[in-house]
């Protein structure tokens, strides 16, 4: 694809070690479960308060997805607790890239003194919407105008159709095999299968399962496609000087970078394929921090499919273009082998391929937990992680170290 370049890091505030991830929290993760998408939310909410020894008339900000239906907003969040203070509020918060640079709007209205304590927060049924036929991720794409008429009336979509168009191209200009792809999937199963949350911690996948099923897009397995999902996570921010002040050792921000599409959600109108706005977004990042990609310890990328995992590990710099597939065979992505291998644990949780399709946000919680110590498939030291955020439309690259 073609993308446009963010403001690089002389145009953006500096941030580095000025925000502080300090609580976090998931409701229960699952397959079609008839749960509200209130009901899921505000257990998220809940959990991450606790978790950062907060009472909800403590919170003075709140991040949410504003494209997404649903969410919730800062009146709701005062209704459900009975609230009446003033609430600084954002819909350019929740999922996708926004998870990644959700620390910099929420250091903006830290700084000017509009709130202290800011939830970031995202929720989705969209596998009971699935089930019931009432939606999914699709129904956004078939109801843009440009899509319906230049895309859907000759199949090409839903994103499994996309993706696999990208991986063919991805193929054929750089020589990446399917058992490359499939070493994502099997390396993400085992991550799943390790951590008590996942959605399909209960089913194994070996390399030779997933060769054995027939791609259903060619190239593209069922194993490849990321799950649909229930459930729901949510993250507190502060300004790092009063991180200390809260019960769990805090995770500081050190770096964010920002990256566009040129061509937004229409990918038949996207010049080349085989890029995501990951490289845009992630020097940016890099200089704030003032560290380099052979400094991070643990990555978490927004992965949709393993194609797009593929092309995030290349244009967030952790190996030259077109070399992912070698970067990733066999177990270096493993969150107790890869490092030694020369790899990188990665999606230590399982991912959106394995863990739950929640849009990037559990993807953070993750990483913090990591830093923290507490994950299910702790990376030994782990000091430094990157979470990459996506959406198709543009990209987002998040820094973080253990403080």
């Amino acid at each position: 694809m073609a993308f446009k370049a963010a403001p690089g890091p002389a145009h953006m505030e500096d941030i580095k070690g000025k925000v502080a991830i300090v609580g976090i929290g998931e409701a229960e993760l699952s397959a079609a479960s008839g749960r509200s998408l209130d009901d899921m939310t505000f257990t998220a909410i809940d959990a991450a308060l606790a978790d950062a020894g907060l009472a909800p008339d403590q919170v003075d900000g709140l991040m949410f997805s504003g494209q997404s239906a649903g969410q919730v907003t800062v009146e709701r969040f005062r209704a459900h607790y009975g609230l009446k203070q003033d609430i600084w509020g954002s819909g350019r918060g929740g999922a996708f890239s926004f998870p990644a640079i959700a620390a910099y709007e929420a250091h903006a209205a830290i700084a000017s003194g509009e709130a202290s304590v800011i939830l970031n927060v995202f929720g989705t049924n969209w596998a009971s919407q699935h089930a019931a036929d009432e939606g999914g991720p699709a129904t956004a794409h078939l109801a843009e105008q440009m899509k319906a008429n230049a895309e859907v009336v000759f199949g090409f979509i839903p994103q499994p159709v996309y993706f696999a168009h990208v991986a063919r191209h991805h193929f054929e200009h750089y020589g990446t095999r399917p058992e490359q792809l499939g070493a994502i999937a099997v390396n993400l199963r085992r991550h799943a299968n390790g951590h008590p949350g996942a959605v399909m911690r209960d089913k194994v996948l070996t390399l030779e399962k997933y060769l054995a099923r027939e791609p259903f897009i060619d190239p593209l397995r069922l194993e490849d496609c990321c799950l649909i999902s229930d459930g729901a996570g949510a993250y507190v921010m502060t300004a790092a000087d009063r991180a200390r002040d809260f019960p769990k050792r805090p995770v500081i921000v050190e770096g964010v970078g920002y990256g566009g599409a040129v061509e937004g959600i229409h990918f038949a109108m996207e010049p080349e394929f085989s890029s995501t706005p990951h490289r845009f977004s992630a020097p940016g990042a890099f200089a704030m921090a003032g560290l380099s990609p052979g400094d991070v310890d643990v990555l978490a990328v927004y992965d949709p499919f393993t194609i797009v995992a593929l092309m995030a590990i290349e244009d967030l710099g952790f190996c030259p273009k077109g070399e992912a597939g070698r970067f990733v065979e066999g177990d270096r992505l493993a969150f107790d082998r890869g490092r030694a291998k020369g790899g990188l644990p990665f999606n230590t949780h399982g991912g959106m391929l394995s863990h739950s399709y929640l849009l990037g946000i559990n993807h953070v919680v993750e990483l913090v937990r990591q830093l923290r110590g507490e994950a299910a498939n702790q990376v030994a030291d782990a000091s430094i992680a990157v979470y990459g955020g996506f959406s198709g439309v543009d990209a987002g690259t998040l820094i973080m170290r253990r403080g």
